[in-house]
């Protein structure tokens, strides 16, 4: 039996710190944040070029370790340009408005229980809510405006298109993640992050709502803009996105570090939701008691955070761009429907075990639910209904070329009863001659 429940934090443990303790709580958080934003870039290029087979970054320090320092400073130092055209305002302000919401976000993620810091028994986390996932996902929400001010104040035409369809795909899986923890909430039945982390003592969510861990991890994707759905500064014809405008100096960094603080987020919540939070695997939490007390969950949080970044890292390494239509027909007739379906079960099945009757009505409704939810899904599916149709007009375009040209496929062959030219010598051309 594991008695690590007394070490656990509730929301009641929150708001009671000193000040300067709150500081210092902020001040390790952003430090994180930074260092791992710098060796985050440099673990992704260099995981990425020795799948590639390469070597990566290897100049710059040890290993390449000070690359990433490199390219800040070069970027902090060059000079920031101004087009004639900008709205200067707005203009600058949207980098920050896609970085700030991002710190903010973290805020809520916790990385270890009730720790001594500094002689202060305090949860080792910044701040909790009753709301708190609803927070996060408020601020990611936020940091849409940031996109398409982007590209709205530079006064550009191919930015405003990068702008209005890259904040068209975060709402769309901003949808579908928020549907996917309503599973998470009825099961945990709180939206606390802290007290989600303590209802996945026995099971991780990751294990027991598998359908919704998918949803998150495809939606966590699109949210943070990674490959295989990095279409806002991927498409060709935008020249480059929202951020066309932007020199490469201090504002072109803050976009990429707020894109790069939105996957951290990501990666966070994935740990914090569906994986246990700060909580040692099953091996370890079953055979040492005191593997989830004092400073030891931080090394657990790590450990996880650093393998699911890895996982995102591969899946950019493996898979190509998709096309905006594809994009956006996944988000809105697949994750989303999909949801709604599993969110049905989910509470069928929950309230047959909270009220103990009635169980094999609720299973057969949650059953039905699911089959009418896929019928749907199916009979509403316009992009299968278009490839099937695309796929029947090329058949039928291919048989009629066959049927006017019936020799080799459509393609014209010699006759058969050609003279037989084996031996002829070819003909020398003079010299001199074009």
């Amino acid at each position: 039996m594991i008695h690590v429940l007394a070490a656990d934090p509730t929301l009641a443990d929150f708001g009671k710190d000193p000040l300067w303790i709150t500081i210092i709580k902020a001040v390790m958080l952003f430090a994180f944040l930074m260092l791992g934003i710098l060796f985050g870039v440099w673990f992704e290029r260099k995981l990425i070029s020795r799948m590639q087979n390469r070597y990566g970054p290897n100049r710059a320090g040890k290993f390449g370790l000070l690359q990433s320092v490199a390219d800040g400073i070069k970027m902090g130092l060059k000079e920031d340009l101004f087009p004639r055209t900008v709205d200067k305002m707005l203009y600058l302000l949207a980098p920050v408005i896609m970085v700030v919401p991002a710190f903010l976000a973290f805020s809520i993620v916790p990385f270890a229980p009730m720790v001594n810091l500094f002689g202060v028994q305090t949860p080792l986390q910044l701040v909790d809510l009753p709301v708190a996932v609803l927070f996060m996902l408020a601020m990611g929400a936020v940091s849409v405006y940031g996109v398409v001010l982007a590209g709205w104040s530079s006064r550009s035409p191919y930015a405003l298109l990068g702008g209005l369809r890259s904040a068209a795909q975060v709402v769309s899986y901003e949808i579908a993640m928020g549907l996917s923890f309503v599973a998470i909430f009825l099961f945990a039945g709180t939206l606390s992050t802290s007290e989600i982390v303590k209802a996945q003592e026995q099971t991780w969510f990751a294990v027991l709502l598998i359908p919704s861990f998918v949803v998150y991890v495809i939606c966590m994707f699109g949210e943070a803009a990674r490959i295989p759905f990095d279409l806002p500064e991927g498409e060709g014809e935008l020249v480059g996105g929202f951020q066309t405008e932007y020199s490469s100096s201090l504002k072109f960094a803050l976009i990429m570090m707020g894109e790069y603080l939105h996957t951290f987020t990501a990666t966070g919540i994935a740990v914090t939701l569906f994986l246990g939070g700060w909580r040692a695997p099953f091996p370890i939490s079953y055979f040492w008691e005191a593997a989830n007390t004092g400073w030891w969950p931080v090394l657990w949080f790590l450990v996880k955070f650093i393998l699911t970044f890895s996982f995102i890292i591969w899946v950019r390494a493996s898979l190509p761009r998709v096309r905006y239509d594809q994009l956006m027909s996944l988000g809105w007739k697949v994750l989303i429907p999909v949801n709604l379906a599993w969110i049905m079960l989910v509470a069928a099945v929950r309230n047959v075990v909270v009220n103990d009757d009635n169980k094999m009505l609720g299973i057969g409704l949650g059953v039905i639910v699911v089959i009418a939810a896929l019928a749907i899904w199916m009979r509403f599916d316009t992009v299968n209904q278009r490839r099937k149709e695309a796929r029947k007009a090329q058949v039928e375009a291919e048989f009629e070329e066959l049927s006017e040209e019936p020799t080799a496929g459509g393609f014209p062959v010699p006759p058969l009863d050609l003279p037989h030219y084996h031996g002829v010598q070819r003909k020398e051309i003079p010299s001199g001659t074009n």
